[in-house]
């Protein structure tokens, strides 16, 4: 069950203690109240999630306590406590922005099974949040994993999946880390549960801290309302830390200690929140080196570098090229509202294929998204590439003298890949993909099954 902040409000202290030992036991963060005036002052640094009050008190009521948290902004979910007598006045609490009630003696039983689904309502909440933001910003990076390298990538992911292990991802920018971190996600136990991504070196050093670990009401300047970080929306799920290695050194010793106590404190709060998270980094640095220089911690280092996943450049998978291509144009075509399908012309699809793709993945994409913006009649042509793509000095960029990349082979291998797109794009009917690609079939069977020399 997710750890929440919990306060309970209540003028007798035998109440306040059993129910703070039973939800403390359960693994909640709990603050105590005698009072409804100190109930407020403690609700006015915004970071509690359930508050569980009393209705009859003796300086102002239940009632009184809701009301005034409301009027302040404050958006804790209110459980009230009540005799059976006073099941109307529970109503009424109800009325002035309670979220439900419960009726004394509480049955610790009872209690926890409704911690739990107010667990759950927070959550929710937390998630919808969290994934309209993904939504407005999420790129539909594809995992295609035909090519050997990417193969033993996809034999990584699904052993650590259903693990807890940490998981340090490596590879150059572009290579799609997120897309793996998402992966392991999806196939892990947490699939459920909330996946967050943070982009280290995209928030100011400043408000680090803050994003991470959260604020309460006025503990600094600027903070006019409380913020719950995100490791604590990423509770029960995975946080993803991409570009790691930009994380600078304070915030890379509160990150250790929050690997190794799972819990956090956020900024202005009394008391450490306890968490359950998986932690998947990612980076395109060389971090051992950063360890040498003292730039990077060499004990966070190895709490990340658990378990690593090294990802190839696009230069390592160009098997993958032509189902990528095809994925994207797909994929690009619907965000666009393109009637479907399209093609591409051999000549466009040569080009892309014998590019270095510098960018990865991730350039892939864009320039698939581009071409189809300039392509007409449903086909993308080499017209509609970028001048640097189209450009037929790209044909020989592999410059090693091994023979299996001599140009010979590059050129085969090249081909090979043009002809198994245009069999797909046909269907599998290799009469039709010949025609289009202009050979006959017996050409076409005789480039398939001519073998690449090493």
């Amino acid at each position: 069950m997710p750890s929440l902040q919990l306060l309970i409000i209540d003028d007798e202290p035998a109440i306040r203690q059993i129910l703070s030992k039973v939800a403390t036991d359960a693994g909640h963060t709990v603050s105590i109240a005698a009072d409804g005036e100190e109930g407020l002052a403690r609700l006015a640094k915004g970071d509690i999630d359930v508050a569980l009050c009393d209705i009859r008190m003796p300086d102002i009521s239940g009632i009184d306590v809701v009301e005034k948290a409301r009027q302040q902004g404050i958006d804790t979910l209110f459980l009230m406590m009540t005799a059976y007598a006073s099941v109307n006045t529970a109503i009424d609490a109800m009325r002035a922005g309670a979220y439900d009630y419960m009726l004394k003696p509480l049955r610790n039983e009872d209690f926890l099974n409704r911690m739990e689904q107010l667990a759950d309502v927070i959550h929710l909440k937390s998630e919808n949040k969290v994934l309209r933001e993904l939504i407005k910003n999420q790129s539909s990076e594809t995992w295609i994993m035909n090519s050997p390298v990417m193969q033993t990538v996809e034999r990584l992911v699904r052993k650590v999946a259903q693990t807890n292990s940490t998981v340090l991802i490596t590879g150059p920018s572009g290579s799609g880390k997120t897309a793996i971190a998402d992966l392991i996600h999806q196939n892990s136990q947490r699939s459920d549960r909330p996946f967050i991504p943070v982009n280290c070196g995209a928030i100011p050093e400043n408000l680090l801290e803050s994003e991470f670990f959260g604020h309460t009401k006025g503990a600094f300047t600027g903070a006019s309302k409380a913020k719950r970080g995100l490791f604590v929306e990423a509770d029960q799920g995975t946080i993803f830390l991409d570009e790691i290695g930009e994380l600078p050194i304070n915030l890379q010793v509160k990150l250790l200690h929050v690997i190794e106590d799972q819990n956090v404190r956020a900024i202005g709060s009394e008391q450490p929140r306890k968490i359950n998270v998986r932690i998947i980094a990612a980076t395109n640095q060389d971090l051992e080196q950063m360890v040498q220089e003292g730039t990077f911690r060499e004990d966070l280092y190895f709490r990340l570098n658990v378990f690593q996943i090294p990802l190839p450049s696009l230069q390592q998978r160009k098997e993958d090229l032509p189902e990528l291509i095809r994925t994207f144009i797909h994929q690009e075509s619907q965000n666009m509202g393109l009637p479907e399908p399209i093609e591409i012309r051999p000549a466009a699809m040569q080009s892309l294929l014998t590019y270095s793709w510098p960018g990865n993945v991730r350039e892939l994409q864009n320039v698939v998204a581009r071409s189809l913006i300039l392509s007409e009649n449903g086909t993308i042509d080499i017209s509609d590439l970028p001048q640097n793509i189209r450009s037929s000095e790209h044909v020989a960029d592999e410059k090693s003298t091994n023979c299996q990349n001599s140009l010979k082979n590059q050129l085969r291998s090249y081909e090979q890949a043009i002809i198994k797109a245009a069999i797909d794009e046909a269907k599998g009917d290799r009469k039709i993909a010949a025609n289009r690609l202009g050979i006959g079939v017996s050409s076409l069977y005789r480039k398939l099954d001519t073998p690449i020399e090493h």
